[in-house]
């Protein structure tokens, strides 16, 4: 009996094309000797076009677990997840509380300070309400400007003065309402992947390397310009130290299955901090969640098995819980 699973890609977000990129390299991943795959396309007006490979006679198919690939807004913010959970589905990735607390910025950074972990100093503002001079009498230039909810760089911006300070919280509250301005870090950018449920393990660090000034929209998915250092030519120490952090951060977030965790290590001091958690990263054929894995010895097609066993295991737990008296 093949394992019937359900990817669920597209979505509302500003990410609804690397989610398509994302859900067909995973679908090609996906070992048709065992899974049956099951469509769920969202278009970017939100409407489910549910196309699954062969149609039941009822033409309503059923699913053992999901596959959620959404990326951003309406997706990796635990909405979804909250539906999922309503339709008792097993699903791959973290649940809603982790899952909301990761999406915001803002959030992220509460979380990992409270739990002793170094993020970079910033600023929240909403939009209607948002004052320059308080921006800039709490934080030095350069600046980075950004929606609080939203992945694949889009809508930031690193600006240098007040003139491109307007411009950058321009664009950021096209696309959320609450935007955080960080201290600006001259240094060095670092993934590390996690996966696991009570006892997550990281992956080999990998540095990024951008062609332009930050590691934006175009550098990522359109330029192919970046370079990506995997292994790094950090010391062992460094390394360890930032894989044991990449752990800690997903545990105090409280993330199941998988995350991205993104760092940046100030070149005066050496200081690492975590920038960003990512619960559904992507999963293109250039991405690096599923690339340091591979380098730390996970092909991509075993990592796909796992990540879906990870959602059966975390569903038969949570099935053995009351919900009434």
């Amino acid at each position: 009996m093949k394992l019937r699973v359900a990817v669920v890609y597209g979505g509302r977000s500003g990410e609804h094309e690397i989610s398509i990129r994302s859900a067909e390299s995973i679908i090609k991943a996906l070992d048709p000797e065992k899974y049956k795959v099951l469509h769920y396309f969202i278009s970017k007006e939100g409407k489910w076009r549910p196309r699954p490979i062969v149609p039941e006679p009822n033409g309503n198919p059923e699913i053992d677990v999901v596959f959620p690939v959404l990326h951003g807004t309406f997706g990796e913010d635990g909405t979804v997840q909250g539906m999922l959970e309503l339709a008792e589905l097993p699903y791959v990735g973290a649940g809603v509380l982790a899952s909301a607390l990761a999406m915001d910025k803002e959030m992220t950074k509460r979380v990992c300070k409270a739990s002793g972990i170094s993020v970079v100093e910033y600023k929240i503002v909403h939009r209607g309400s948002i004052d320059i001079a308080a921006i800039e009498e709490a934080l030095p230039y350069p600046l980075f400007v950004k929606p609080a909810n939203l992945g694949s760089s889009v809508g930031i911006s690193k600006v240098h003065n007040r003139a491109e300070l307007e411009i950058g919280l321009s664009l950021a509250t096209q696309f959320d309402s609450k935007v955080i301005v960080e201290r600006g870090i001259t240094g060095r950018e670092f993934e590390c992947s996690v996966l696991g449920n009570d006892e997550p393990r990281a992956s080999i660090p990998c540095e990024i390397l951008p062609s332009r000034e930050f590691y934006d929209y175009e550098d990522k998915y359109i330029l192919n310009q970046a370079k990506i250092v995997l292994p790094t030519n950090l010391t062992e120490e460094q390394s360890n130290g930032m894989r044991w952090l990449a752990v800690e951060a997903y545990k105090a977030v409280g993330v199941e299955g998988m995350a991205r965790v993104d760092f940046l290590m100030e070149a005066s001091s050496g200081q690492m901090y975590v920038n960003e958690i990512n619960t559904i990263p992507g999963f293109t054929s250039i991405s690096m969640y599923p690339k340091m894995w591979e380098a730390t010895g996970i092909p991509y097609n075993q990592l796909v098995d796992q990540l879906i066993q990870l959602a059966l295991d975390r569903n038969k737990i949570r099935r053995a819980n009351r919900y009434t008296r």
